[in-house]
């Protein structure tokens, strides 16, 4: 039984030099994970809607440059209103009086006056038109401005794509730590049935009083509390990472625990905020608004357009050759004078490029300054992870010391309890600075703009 205790503790003790082999299989079973959230997250699907709609915006704009085509139709039913007046009668009748006395005839007949309604009574006009723009500026520009708010919302998914990741990651490594506590505190209790167990034997021979067994009952039941805050502490964890993976709940985290490595992390110290979507996203705005500008200023460029109209108008909706039409023309639309419209536009939209110019230089500024606290956080993280490591070996030899010293009743019970606290609190130290080191690499990572976003695959 002790030579078996003693390799259990030898394990747990050195466990976290194991890793190396299975480290790339972890980090390929996370990006498998990232993956799937990539697929299945509700907020970057909003995103992509987002992205979409910009791209059918766009489609829109270069939709403006083909031909319109149009059915348009009338038919009017009048009665009463102004009229012409025509002589005819006047006009005709003593030319025909003459013609029968020369003739000595009435071939010619007398002529009426006739009135005709301005309002055409009974009349129908149908056509089909075909417009085209021939030069339109705001055609072009609007085309231009909508291409590059497509190059912002693709900027704006991957920024939702790298806080995912590092949302994903932080709940990975928070759930690997959780399940670390609950191992450590299963532990603690293998090493306090020992106790208890050996207490129990000293106690029935008379070795020795019932108060230290008494103490190794507390702190069953003080493990035992913790143990039940630990597991809580496994099912939260998982709940939050399978809810950024739009999964139920209670599914299965595989954890390859040996696999996880901090002692082989290393972090990119080179890399800048150069790639920060963030910035392309002000970049793309000032380009906006710089189109909008030129838009503004192009105000005396006329407008040009064409269309043919080929249909039919007549009375009584007869369609013939007298009824049959084709039309076609050329539209000219110059503003010479708004009364300083556009002008006072491209003031604001210069107003605007200014605004967006102060924004990306104090953004730029605030990024550099998160990354820089990214990486003391990281070297810090990374010096409390090799401080564990040493502190998880002292604890483990300096416990095995005392129980030896305790088994040879050279040692008081109390001294084996601080010696049993300190092993437990330094594996709980250094799951904590495992699963800290990696979140600060994530943020790091994040900050960095570092992780290959766009070559997922999905599982």
């Amino acid at each position: 039984m002790y030579t078996l205790f003693i390799k259990r503790l030898l394990l747990l003790v050195f466990i976290a030099g194991i890793w190396y082999s299975g480290a790339r299989a972890q980090t390929a079973r996370l990006d498998g994970y990232i993956a799937d959230a990539f697929d299945r997250n509700e907020g970057l699907k909003e995103q992509q809607i987002d992205l979409n709609r910009a791209l059918y915006a766009l489609k829109e704009a270069q939709a403006m440059y083909l031909p319109t085509v149009s059915v348009l139709g009338s038919y009017t039913k009048s009665s009463g209103g102004r009229t012409i007046d025509v002589p005819v009668g006047d006009l005709i009748n003593p030319v025909y009086a003459a013609l029968n006395e020369l003739t000595n005839s009435n071939k010619y007949p007398q002529l009426g006056n006739q009135s005709f309604l301005l309002n055409p009574n009974n009349f129908y006009d149908a056509k089909v038109r075909t417009s085209l723009p021939l030069i339109n500026a705001e055609i072009w520009y609007n085309k231009q401005m909508k291409q590059q708010l497509i190059n912002s919302q693709q900027a704006a998914v991957n920024v939702y794509k790298r806080a995912l990741v590092k949302d994903i990651k932080t709940a990975y490594y928070r759930y690997y730590q959780a399940l670390q506590g609950v191992a450590t505190y299963n532990s603690a209790m293998l090493l306090i049935k020992e106790n208890i167990r050996e207490n129990e034997s000293l106690l029935r021979n008379g070795v020795r009083n019932g108060t230290a067994l008494l103490r190794a009952q507390t702190e069953q039941q003080k493990t035992t509390a913790a143990l039940i805050q630990a597991q809580h502490a496994v099912t939260n964890a998982r709940s939050y990472f399978n809810f950024l993976l739009n999964r139920p709940l209670s599914d299965s985290i595989i954890v390859d625990t040996d696999a996880l490595t901090a002692a082989h992390v290393t972090a990119d110290t080179t890399a800048g905020t150069a790639k920060r979507e963030e910035l392309s996203q002000l970049r793309t705005l000032q380009q906006v608004y710089k189109l909008d500008y030129k838009l503004q200023k192009s105000g005396f460029i006329p407008k040009v357009n064409t269309f043919i109209d080929l249909g039919s108008q007549g009375f009584d909706f007869k369609v013939n050759d007298k009824t049959r039409y084709y039309l076609w023309g050329v539209n000219l639309q110059w503003d010479i004078f708004t009364g300083g419209q556009r002008k006072y536009r491209a003031a604001q939209s210069q107003a605007k490029i200014q605004a967006a110019t102060a924004q990306l230089d104090q953004t730029t500024q605030q990024l550099n300054l998160q990354l820089d606290q990214a990486y003391n956080n990281y070297q810090s993280a990374k010096a409390a992870y090799q401080s564990s490591v040493a502190q998880v070996s002292f604890a483990g030899k300096y416990y095995t010391d005392q129980l030896k010293a305790y088994r040879a009743g050279q040692l008081l019970y109390l001294e084996l309890v601080d010696a049993q606290n300190q092993l437990t609190n330094a594996r709980l130290q250094i799951a904590d600075s495992q699963a800290g080191l990696q979140i600060a690499l994530a943020e790091l990572e994040r900050d960095q703009a570092t992780y290959p976003i766009n070559n997922l695959n999905s599982k």
